[in-house]
């Protein structure tokens, strides 16, 4: 299509992710042209709250005059929807994770190989500000040879309504590790260049989703009367790359301790504290000009929204119909195997090699 037209976007689950991504859309130069969901009720909030069409499959949106779509279903469903429309000759966002398991995730992943158009999968994160200062650094060699990542991503009480898709691993295939700790797992290997994972060691835990006679504050989500809890709600892991390059990781949707949302990634020649709370970064360095000194730097970057910038470089892939270089279904799989084996090496109570 031409890079001046309009792409013509349609959305594949209209809860609160996919109205976060169409209110987006109203303020660039796209169109929605319509959305689907199984809920009837979704769909007709959907299409009056944005002036659109709503379908309750996806064959019919598929078939319409529709340019690439964007998919923000769960987990379990992202695997029909994003093939089929992979089929279809359609360019796909697909929001995070690949895919609720990694065999699953592998077959987005070949579907992708073999398409037409291209699969973006949306970690958001790397288009903050501190996340492209902090990579053009990399790119001028002034870290050195990044060696470390130590990424953290600890809700002190922030679990999703009990019995929502959230809590049920059939449907998300996982709890606190693949719902944010895929974010932190993937800005790590993002520093690294996505290196080849040689080992991984890990463990997960269920210390408070499923419990009754705990203090939940500041929550989101509502729970269900199942109340269903059968995933992780915390994870610690290790994660050993070629060239000694190192990943250590905390994830929380619940602890007690203060929050924390900081990646710190240790260079050779200098290092960098990214807090994704308020979206600071720090550089840490050494000199020897005058005397021998540490150096600390605080960056300031200009406050955008990180979703719309991902957005932006969707859309401009479909105008240009080439597929972009960045948040590829290749480095996402990398992302899912990393899940998968931390969830391994929990289960066996030993490390899990990759290579």
């Amino acid at each position: 299509m031409s890079s001046s037209e309009p792409v013509r976007v349609g959305i594949v689950g209209l809860g609160n992710i996919g109205h976060y991504h169409a209110d987006r859309i109203t303020d660039l130069p796209h169109e929605i042209v319509g959305g689907v969901d199984i809920n009837p009720d979704a769909r007709a909030r959907f299409a009056e709250k944005y002036d659109t069409r709503s379908f309750e499959s996806y064959q019919e949106l598929y078939d319409s005059d529709v340019d690439a779509v964007i998919v923000t279903t769960p987990n379990k469903f992202h695997e029909e929807y994003a093939v089929a429309a992979l089929d279809a000759g359609l360019d796909v966002l697909l929001e995070k994770p690949l895919a609720h398991t990694l065999e699953s995730a592998e077959r987005i992943a070949e579907a992708s190989r073999n398409a037409d158009g291209f699969c973006m999968v949306g970690f958001h994160n790397r288009f903050r500000n501190p996340v492209e200062v902090i990579k053009g650094y990399q790119e001028e060699g002034r870290f050195g040879k990044t060696r470390h990542v130590e990424a953290n991503f600890i809700r002190r009480r922030g679990i999703p309504g009990r019995g929502s898709w959230f809590t049920n691993r059939d449907v998300a295939g996982g709890g606190a590790l693949i719902d944010i700790g895929v974010h932190a797992i993937d800005l790590s290997l993002y520093f690294h260049d996505f290196p080849e994972v040689v080992e991984v060691s890990g463990t997960v835990r269920s210390q408070f989703g499923g419990r009754e006679d705990y203090t939940y504050l500041e929550m989101w989500g509502e729970d269900t009367e199942s109340g269903r809890f059968t995933v992780d709600d915390s994870v610690t892991a290790f994660v050993r790359c070629a060239d000694d390059k190192t990943i250590s990781l905390e994830v929380a949707w619940a602890a007690n301790r203060e929050p924390n949302k900081q990646y710190h990634v240790r260079g050779t020649e200098a290092g960098a504290r990214f807090d994704k709370r308020d979206d600071s970064l720090t550089l840490y360095e050494t000199s020897m000009v005058g005397a021998d000194h540490f150096s600390d730097s605080e960056v300031a970057t200009r406050q955008e929204d990180p979703h719309k910038a991902e957005q932006r470089v969707f859309f401009e892939a479909v105008q240009e119909d080439v597929a972009p270089g960045r948040n590829t279904v290749e480095q996402s799989l990398s992302v899912q195997r990393v899940i998968d084996a931390i969830y391994r090496s929990s289960e066996q109570g030993s490390a899990v090699r990759l290579d």
